[in-house]
């Protein structure tokens, strides 16, 4: 009963978000926001800190834990990628968790992730932003964003709920004042995006470069004006429910604990929009206009191994293929565009093996940033007549694997053009 008591209370904290229309109340004072130098506190109610399993709070947080566990009422898909060559092992998730586990359930087990760190990387693991100590939330001045303390014990749990609501103090941290018979502290700024820059921001902000998604959602979509909405108004979409089912809490506005993101076709096909135009009703000249009207950061954003392949193809009459042109828009590995010139400076590299297969791909386009309208040029050399210009978009999770294996790619936005070109 002392067990059940004491998750029962956690869910009254657990919820990510709540809508603002509630009844006017006076803002909860969010504790100093300690340094990451500060000592971590071991929780007296928690003693395995952030390497609690998730599964305990499922106890009394079903709903919560069905999202998270099993991404309910998501479109997400783990379908298994490859590393580099062709004929390499498919890295799949292992038996008995979801194929559509919300990102931070899948953190701790996916084989990807981890497997393409230790072979680019020489061994090194991804044991800060898959397995993190408690931490601060950063004020949202800060210009260069510090990595938590990594967890060197459960490194199977991944990112537990633990992960984002147990705080340094000890205490567990919810959008909302509660009455729980452990230590608890309100703190609104769990509805942030702030909560989720530690891992979702590597060093200072440089357009273009990976691992910058909480930068480039600070940097080109809040600072300017694009818009007010945080993270998990997006990757965490609400309803009205209690946070444990059996609580004593209201039903109120809640997060769903999905983070949708780059498994999820939904999430993909609202970001980008694209348009064909012939400029001149005479010549083949095309523009693809690409547009990012849905995303509050770049696109593709986060690893650089993510891009999207952009193909356009003149089909004459007959629909037979007579032209192509193809691109990449992806992140750089690094500050700089990833380019061939660099491949004997690679060589002398800690990190070797990563940038060489950046920068063996050569230059490529540039992730497209929030509300930037993109507009790409191609002239295919055609006879007078008519044609049909297709251009067809595709997600993939590994640009670096063989473009042949396509489990891990989606098709995410396609338009076609009739085109009308003069004779010579």
């Amino acid at each position: 009963m002392q067990h059940r008591a004491l998750t029962a209370a956690v869910a009254a904290l657990l919820a990510a978000s709540s809508a603002a229309a509630q009844a006017p109340q006076q803002k909860p004072t969010p504790p100093p926001v300690p340094t990451l130098a500060e000592k971590i506190t071991p929780s007296k109610d928690f003693p395995k800190g952030t390497a609690t399993p998730s599964a305990e709070c499922g106890a009394c947080h079903q709903a919560i834990h069905r999202e998270y566990a099993g991404g309910f009422g998501s479109d997400m898909r783990y379908p298994g990628q490859t590393l580099r060559a062709k004929g390499d092992p498919v890295l799949q998730l292992p038996a008995g968790t979801s194929v559509s586990a919300s990102a931070h359930a899948a953190a701790g087990v996916d084989p990807w992730p981890v497997h393409a760190r230790e072979a680019e990387e020489e061994g090194k693991k991804c044991n800060v932003c898959h397995f993190p100590q408690p931490f601060s939330i950063p004020d949202r001045a800060t210009a260069e964003i510090a990595k938590p303390a990594p967890r060197a014990e459960a490194q199977g749990e991944g990112i537990t709920c633990a992960a984002c609501h147990l705080g340094t103090d000890g205490r567990i941290r919810g959008p909302h004042a509660v009455q729980a018979p452990h230590q608890t502290v309100a703190d609104e700024r769990m509805q942030s995006s702030e909560m989720c820059a530690y891992c979702h921001a590597m060093g200072k902000r440089v357009a273009g470069k990976q691992t910058q998604t909480y930068l480039e959602w600070r940097e080109d979509f809040f600072k300017p004006g694009l818009g007010k909405q945080q993270c998990q108004d997006c990757h965490m979409p609400r309803t009205l429910r209690k946070v444990a089912e059996d609580g004593a809490g209201p039903v109120r506005a809640v997060a769903r604990h999905l983070w949708t993101g780059g498994h999820s076709g939904q999430r993909l096909g609202s970001a980008l929009s694209m348009v064909l135009v012939q400029p001149r009703a005479d010549r083949s000249d095309v523009e693809l206009h690409l547009v990012n009207v849905g995303a509050g950061h770049s696109v593709p954003t986060g690893s650089n191994r993510r891009g999207i392949w952009l193909v356009a193809r003149a089909l004459d009459a007959k629909g037979e293929q007579v032209a192509s042109r193809e691109w990449l828009i992806a992140p750089w590995y690094g500050p700089r565009p990833d380019d061939r010139a660099f491949l004997k400076e690679d060589a002398a590299r800690p990190d070797r093996i990563a940038a060489t297969q950046a920068d063996e791909q050569g230059p490529h386009e540039a992730p497209i940033r929030a509300g930037e309208e993109r507009v790409l040029t191609w002239a295919p050399d055609v006879e007078g007549g008519s044609y049909t210009v297709e251009a067809v978009m595709t997600y993939d999770l590994n640009r670096y694997n063989d473009r042949g294996f396509q489990g891990d790619q989606r098709e995410i936005s396609r338009a076609t053009l009739p085109v009308q070109v003069k004779a010579r």
